[in-house]
């Protein structure tokens, strides 16, 4: 079942590129979280979407959020992509598609991983929920919208 808004975000805990584990629950009732879940590193739309969270990472942060990109994808495969494009978030290695099928993230066209961003609040409350596989940009612009929002 897909997590709505309104919802407590389901907890996960998982290794990023550097090798460490990020715990959503760890950021609770500190700061907010934009989590996006993406098909596959080094992808078109990835990397467009990937660039897009890098080039407004200032603005997420001076918003006090933490952005995290969660796909399949090896803690190999992401130290890659993440040091090809200089990403400065966490990239999350969901080989099992635990914390996918927690969010309820559903595939496109039955098989590909879906695009589907999530943005929590300090409380670990799901606030905004942005699903497009083709809107790469889109995400980044809602997510920034609602961070601002739940920061003012």
């Amino acid at each position: 079942m897909a997590i709505q808004i309104g919802d407590k975000a389901p907890d996960f805990s998982l290794p990023t590129q550097t090798g460490e584990t990020v715990t959503l629950s760890s950021f609770v009732g500190k700061q907010p979280v934009v989590v996006y879940f993406y098909p596959k590193d080094d992808t078109p739309g990835c990397t467009l979407e990937a660039c897009g969270f890098r080039d407004s990472y200032g603005d997420f942060a001076a918003a006090g959020a933490v952005v995290i990109g969660i796909s399949a994808d090896s803690v190999e495969s992401h130290q890659r992509f993440g040091a090809k494009h200089n990403l400065p978030f966490l990239l999350v290695s969901d080989a099992k598609n635990e914390a996918r099928k927690a969010f309820g993230v559903p595939n496109e066209l039955f098989v590909l991983p879906g695009r589907v961003t999530y943005v929590i609040d300090r409380e670990g409350v799901v606030r905004h929920i942005f699903n497009s596989m083709l809107n790469a940009k889109g995400h980044v612009e809602e997510a920034l919208k609602t961070v601002r929002a739940i920061a003012a």
